[in-house]
């Protein structure tokens, strides 16, 4: 019976030091986290998915809406 408690109290103290440990992992990954949030607050978001700012955004927007005219003349039969 001694060996079973000494077994029984080995095991528990293996699970609270493994359960000490997931926690331990899991508190510095909401840290990285919240950094991670806290960093990107700081900057402006980028206005369009290529990362470009805001006054080359509105000047790709420009070119995309151009070639969106062409392409619709060039459907159209208009000759540019």
């Amino acid at each position: 019976m001694s060996d079973q408690i000494v077994i029984a109290a080995a095991a528990l103290v293996a699970i609270g030091i493994v359960a000490l440990a997931a926690l331990r992992g899991w508190q510095g990954w909401l840290s990285l986290k919240e950094r991670e949030l806290d960093r990107a607050g700081r900057r402006p978001p980028p206005e369009i998915e290529g990362g470009a700012q805001l006054g080359a955004a509105r000047i790709e927007i420009a070119d995309l809406k151009e070639r969106i005219r062409k392409l619709e003349a060039i459907a159209s039969g208009v000759d540019l």
